[in-house]
């Protein structure tokens, strides 16, 4: 059964970091390429990233450009989201998917296969 698997959420303050994992689990995260998305309370989930199946191209949205990277570690059967220079707007529900743009094209966040289970993120001081 393929399961994704997010962690690494929490509390930080405004210019802070955090790091997010989506583990997956009945199937090989290498065919796939993968997709972080958010969401806000009253808002919709929006793509913040993507990256292909084989980690050579990444499509990031323009609110997070220069401060989120998307990393993939096929061995490990994870993906990354490394945030930097958090900000309060950056709060939300952080959830993976499958992504069925294998190439993280101009319009992945469409075409969304599997979700995981969600993992909260806060920037408050």
């Amino acid at each position: 059964q393929l399961q994704l698997a997010e962690s690494g959420g929490g509390l930080v303050q405004p210019g802070g970091s955090l790091r997010l994992s989506c583990a997956a689990s009945g199937f090989t995260l290498g065919s796939y390429a993968i997709g972080w998305f958010r969401q806000a309370p009253g808002k919709e989930r929006e793509g913040v990233a993507c990256i292909s199946s084989s980690g050579g191209s990444t499509n990031d949205a323009d609110s997070v450009k220069g401060r989120f990277t998307i990393i993939r570690d096929n061995a490990k059967n994870t993906v990354y989201l490394q945030m930097n220079r958090l900000k309060p707007e950056d709060s939300g529900v952080y959830y993976c998917a499958t992504v069925l743009d294998l190439w993280c094209g101009r319009t992945w966040d469409r075409d969304v296969g599997s979700w995981g289970q969600g993992t909260q993120v806060t920037v408050s001081s």
